[in-house]
């Protein structure tokens, strides 16, 4: 019997997942499959300095590859400003914070329905919680 693949909508979740718990800032899930023919989901998300912004993108790429998931692409990892990494339905973008205001992608797909991944309230759990919006 064959392992079963995971769904584009739950390596997102899984992504996210791992950025958050690695500290990344404010992410938010795009869900741009009506509106994009390249990806179904993007994940945005910030680091406080240029060096956050790499590990990110490094833990990122070393937690999936441990899955068997590769990057199709990674560009911007030497500036550390924007790092994308692209997992063909998902792609990730990770900024350092002014560079994310000055892009502002949330508002270039605003019409996006989104989820931003927020830290839990509950004290005696870890994890984040997931809150849909649509802007």
């Amino acid at each position: 019997m064959e392992p079963k693949k995971a769904t584009a909508a739950n390596k997102v979740q899984s992504c996210a997942q791992i950025l958050s718990e690695k500290k990344a800032q404010d992410v938010v899930i795009l869900d741009v499959r009506t509106l994009s023919s390249f990806a179904d989901y993007f994940i945005i998300c910030s680091g406080g300095s240029r060096r956050q912004v790499v590990a990110l993108a490094q833990h990122l790429e070393e937690a999936l590859g441990r899955s068997g998931i590769k990057p199709l692409g990674i560009e911007g990892l030497a500036e550390g400003q924007w790092v994308l990494l692209d997992y063909n339905e998902i792609i990730v973008h990770i900024f350092y914070q002014p560079v994310r205001e000055f892009y502002d992608l949330e508002g270039l797909w605003a019409d996006a329905p989104r989820q931003l991944l927020e830290p839990t309230t509950d004290l005696t759990s870890e994890g984040s919680a997931v809150r849909e919006y649509r802007a």
